[in-house]
């Protein structure tokens, strides 16, 4: 590794990465980091623990833990990408429970807030983490290269509640698909669609949820597998307020 994450974070200037990786607003898009170092960076874990309960919490990640390990199954060796990671609060979850199998696999967490990645780094040493955009993976991950060892393809690819925070998340997958190699699987994890229009304020999401078919059919422009499921029993709850959660599976075929 070429520098410290702290270093890194620290020099990293958001607006002119994000204008260079092709964002349609890099200054709408930096202010959303700052609002996430602001109101959450801190408290990131605490927020989603409240949010989905230890049992939901496990649900959601045995849920990503059972499709990585899934056929096809992952190499020995294989390296694991978290788009969207924030704190590494489901990252360093998911990383524990398949390296308990397959010890040598390597796991990599990419996000568009410093702040939450600096957070994962401090508990975390073993991920290796890098800013970037869900919506050009390749471009982030050629940035990422400038500080840090990150491969250019990997063996999977997840993400657990980023989507809905995603501001084209149409080009997400087209993106997810670019660093995946041949055989590859990636999992999507989020929230299905709400009416909760406070969420965009309280916690600066930008959509509210997806129709699970909606997400069928933008997955399957760019991946020939592809399977949308509700985890039955898992809601997002807060203050009375539910939202269900889907898991999308898809397969670099």
């Amino acid at each position: 590794m070429k520098d410290t994450f702290e270093q890194y974070a620290k020099n990293l200037q958001l607006e002119q990465l994000f204008s260079k990786l092709g964002t349609p607003d890099p200054r709408k898009l930096a202010k959303t980091a700052e609002h996430f170092s602001r109101k959450e960076a801190g408290k990131r874990d605490e927020i989603v623990l409240n949010y989905f309960g230890q049992a939901g919490i496990n649900r959601i990640v045995n849920a990503i833990t059972d499709r990585l390990l899934d056929s096809p199954k992952l190499s020995a060796k294989a390296k694991v990408l978290d788009v969207g990671a924030g704190s590494g609060f489901f990252t360093t979850k998911i990383k524990d429970k398949i390296q308990a199998q397959l010890p040598k696999v390597s796991f990599y967490a990419m996000d568009l807030t410093p702040a939450m990645l600096v957070s994962l780094t401090s508990k975390h040493n073993g991920i290796t983490a890098f800013v970037g955009i869900a919506e050009n993976l390749q471009d982030s991950i050629k940035e990422a290269k400038k500080h840090f060892n990150v491969p250019s393809k990997f063996e999977a690819v997840y993400s657990t509640l980023m989507l809905h925070h995603s501001l084209e998340p149409e080009k997400v997958f087209k993106s997810i698909k670019t660093v995946l190699k041949k055989g590859g699987k990636a999992i999507i994890v989020d929230l299905c669609e709400h009416h909760f229009e406070e969420f965009k304020m309280e916690l600066g999401d930008e959509h509210l949820g997806f129709k699970p078919r909606n997400i069928h059919e933008m997955a399957s422009k760019h991946f020939s597998a592809v399977k949308v499921e509700k985890l039955e029993g898992i809601c997002c709850k807060s203050s009375g307020r539910s939202a269900e959660i889907f898991v999308a599976s898809m397969l670099n075929c």
